[in-house]
């Protein structure tokens, strides 16, 4: 079975993604696919088979295309079904969790309120895993899975991981810990002298720590308001582009998100639809999408998404996508939350306009930053 080779359209059906969609996937995560050549022609394996079918499941949690790049640069590629289960159900929560709840934030620990912890848990001078660290401090707090997960509420950072990497950073640029490998740390003797100081020493270096900026973050920070200046500036170009012009960015964007070939439905007599989404090759599981180009203050009622629910109902349609460049109503929200026998997906302006920058649609790449760091490997005696 393992030498069974297959082609890139049949790939794609034993997937369930159409021929186009299954091109575009197997393009944007072509490094993770192996291929072999055979009577020069490019072919995939059934572990090429096994790895789209695992993208397939996590594009269907919800996670788009470069979320599911990041996670796979910072996890890797889970090599069994175990592994791959771990990751989707951990993405699952993750995702259930990111909603940002004030009272939830506070209770999560400062970075000051993690940086002896950070050093108490390697103080028997062993090597351990950045991951390693993180997961002993959850257990160290007794965190819930909504201190781990809460978000921030401008950004995608989980509120944690970002004040754990913030805490590292600084015991490391101030020698307290060092990076023995790529995301392994050992404490120094600088670190355990720090352990044994008294109460008020330990307390003005931790204030002292606290200081250390992590230049990166400052940068992120920077570039988290270019991308809002971006997106405010994008929602302005969409709101004065023609509504056929409109119809089609949307489908476009739903298409290059890789939920399936997607095509503007006739002009006129749409009967309250205006793209249809293709999951599959044969149509038998579409998407039917609702574009409404609004002015910034026209708000999406209850009454439209209701109507649009109907519309979907004549189809016998059971998954829709309202879009819109202004906002919904909480009876809008609170409607679609309670639907059962379909789901409705509702995308305002601003969320509109930053998933066209995550998805390089109506954009260009004006400058890019590349960040190195040390190949350890490089190092490591042959």
């Amino acid at each position: 079975m393992n030498d069974k080779l297959l082609t890139k359209t049949k790939m794609s059906e034993l997937v369930g993604w159409s021929e186009a969609n299954g091109r575009r996937w197997v393009k944007d995560f072509k490094e993770y696919i192996p291929t072999e050549s055979s009577r020069n022609r490019v072919m995939y394996t059934m572990e090429s088979l096994r790895i789209m079918t695992f993208l397939k499941k996590l594009n269907e949690t919800g996670l788009t295309i470069p979320e599911i790049k990041q996670i796979l640069i910072k996890e890797g590629l889970p090599k069994n079904e175990k592994e791959e289960l771990q990751l989707i159900e951990k993405h699952k929560v993750a995702r259930g969790y990111k909603d940002y709840n004030e009272d939830i934030k506070d209770t999560i620990p400062s970075t000051g309120e993690m940086m002896i912890p950070y050093l108490e848990l390697l103080r028997d001078g062993s090597a351990y895993s950045a991951s390693d660290i993180t997961e002993k401090l959850v257990n160290s707090f007794k965190l819930s899975e909504e201190q781990r997960l809460m978000k921030y509420e401008n950004n995608s950072d989980i509120i944690f991981l970002s004040r754990v990497r913030s805490v590292r950073y600084s015991l490391k640029k101030e020698n307290y810990i060092d990076e023995v490998n790529k995301l392994t740390y050992q404490i120094t003797n600088e670190g355990l002298e720090l352990l044994n100081e008294s109460k008020g020493e330990i307390k003005e270096e931790i204030e002292e720590l606290e200081k250390v900026i992590d230049p990166l973050t400052i940068v992120k920070e920077k570039l988290d308001e270019l991308k809002n200046e971006l997106a405010d500036n994008l929602l302005k170009q969409l709101r004065n582009v023609h509504w056929m012009k409109f119809e089609d960015i949307v489908v476009e964007l739903l298409t290059v998100m890789g939920y399936g070939d997607g095509k503007v439905t006739q002009r006129t007599n749409d009967e309250g639809l205006d793209g249809v989404i293709k999951e599959d090759k044969l149509g038998l599981d579409n998407i039917y999408v609702q574009a409404k180009r609004y002015a910034a203050n026209n708000s999406v009622g209850r009454d439209v998404v209701q109507s649009f629910s109907g519309a979907l109902d004549g189809k016998g349609a059971r998954k829709g996508v309202f879009i819109t460049t202004s906002y919904f109503t909480d009876g809008a929200r609170k409607y679609a939350e309670r639907l059962e026998a379909k789901k409705i997906i509702l995308i305002d302006g601003l969320e509109l306009s930053k998933l066209m920058i995550d998805h390089n649609v109506g954009v260009d790449i004006n400058h890019t930053f590349v960040v190195k760091t040390i190949d350890y490997d490089y190092f490591k005696d042959e």
